[in-house]
Parts: structure tokens; sequence; C-alpha cells
């Protein structure tokens, strides 16, 4: 039974995640939830198994489908490998430090997020690259450094901030910068779960049956977000990033 909540759990997370990001809003707490005995560390790594299958299954889906805009691939890319340097490096510092202190940091970028995202009705909705040569090279490699040690030191959320970044920053539409969220997404995914995997923390049984179930709700999440449109993908950010906001309000406050 516990198995077949952890699986639900892992097709709800994918299918959100595919679209706007956030999955991790549903899964992680489930895990801690109904595997109260699994240390924190083996419980992200378990769950870093089935994040990055459903994520590889979304960037697939947008690559190749219908409505995706062009993606700016020198950029992205190495994005993705500042990303998942950086990831690595989160992903060690998990016994070290404490994720408390990084909540209320990340709760103000998401209010703020919301608030712009709201007041601004267009946001989101052309795609129109603003960075060019260098700049936007730099600011990729920041934004990489910064998401990349977030996702290997806690993770949730970190779909959300990039595509949040990827709109905001870089001047993609909605569909454009999902695709390229997942890119980076894949690459932070792949460097902490080489360093959970490499220190024996992931429980292999539970990961796989949760990673089948996060691919195919990712699969079917990236085909409604093409289907639907740049409209129907900033709602959707807008009520994942509220419910965040409350999560992590809770967490912080109200524990």
């Amino acid at each position: 039974m516990t198995l077949l909540l952890l699986c639900l759990f892992a097709f709800l997370a994918g299918f959100i995640d595919a679209i706007v990001g956030g999955g991790g809003l549903i899964q992680l707490p489930a895990m801690l939830l109904l595997m109260p005995g699994v240390p924190v560390p083996t419980i992200l790594g378990t769950s870093k198994v089935a994040g990055l299958s459903g994520t590889a299954v979304a960037l697939q889906r947008y690559l190749s489908g219908p409505g995706t805009g062009p993606i700016r691939w020198r950029t992205v890319a190495i994005t993705a490998l500042v990303a998942g340097a950086f990831a690595l490096l989160g992903a060690r510092a998990v016994s070290h430090l404490h994720k408390e202190a990084v909540r209320p940091l990340v709760l103000t970028l998401l209010v703020l997020m919301a608030i712009y995202t709201f007041w601004r009705k267009d946001f989101g909705s052309l795609h129109a690259p603003r960075l060019h040569g260098r700049r936007e090279l730099m600011t990729g490699m920041v934004l990489g450094a910064a998401l990349g040690f977030y996702d290997g030191f806690f993770g949730p959320g970190t779909g959300s901030l990039l595509l949040f970044a990827f709109v905001g920053l870089f001047g993609y539409d909605f569909i454009a910068a999902s695709a390229s969220a997942k890119m980076v997404n894949v690459a932070t995914n792949v460097a902490s779960l080489f360093y959970f995997a490499s220190t024996g923390q992931v429980l292999y049984k539970v990961a796989l049956p949760m990673a089948a179930c996060n691919m195919l709700g990712s699969t079917l999440g990236a085909r409604l977000a093409q289907r639907k449109g740049t409209g129907f993908v900033r709602i959707l950010f807008l009520g994942v990033v509220s419910a965040f906001i409350l999560k992590l309000g809770w967490d912080t406050f109200g524990a």
C-alpha cells in the first residue's frame, strides 16, 4: 500500500513538473511522510531517480513535439553544465548544512515571482529573447550555479524557479522556457543522483516503480502543455507557486 501511494504521488509530481516544475512539492513531502524511518539523504537520492526519469521524458517530448519555440542551445547547454557541477556540490553539502537556512530566501523569491507573474498579464506569452552574446552566457552561468546548488541541496521548486528565470531574464515564452528548464533540471538531477548513488543512498526497489509512474505523468503533462499553450501554463504556474508558498511558509513559520 505504501508503494502504491508513493507511485500515485510520483505520477502527480511528474504531471505537474512537466508543465511548470514544482513536482518536488508533491513527491518529496509524500516520501518524508510515508517513509518515516528512512534517512533524509536516502529519501532525497531515491526521489532523484524518479525526478530524473520524468524530467528526461518531458524534455524529449518538448523537443520532439509541436509548439516549442527555438531553443538557444549554447546558452541552455552552458547553464546546464554549470548547474550540474553545482548540484553535485549541493548534494555533498546536505549532511553539513541546515536546509532551514534557505527556506526564508526561497519563500521570498516565490512570493515575488507570483506577484510579478500575476501583475504582468503578458508574462511568458511571447518568445522574444532579450539577452545576447556574453551577457546571455554569463547570466546562464550565474543562474546555473545558484539553482544547481539549490537543487542538489534541497530541490523542491527548482523547476518553477528555472521556468520563471528563462521567461523573466531571457525573454522566452512559457513553452520554450519549460523545455529549457527541463534540460537544466536533467543536468542537476544527474549530478546529484550520481553523488547519492555512489554513497549508497538510493532505495531502488522504491525508486524504479516511482520512476515509471513519474515518466507516465511527465509524458501526459508535457503533451497537455503543448496542446493548451502558454496561457494554460501561466495559470498552472501561478497555482503551483502559490501552493509552494503556502507549504514553505507553513514549514518556516507554522511548525
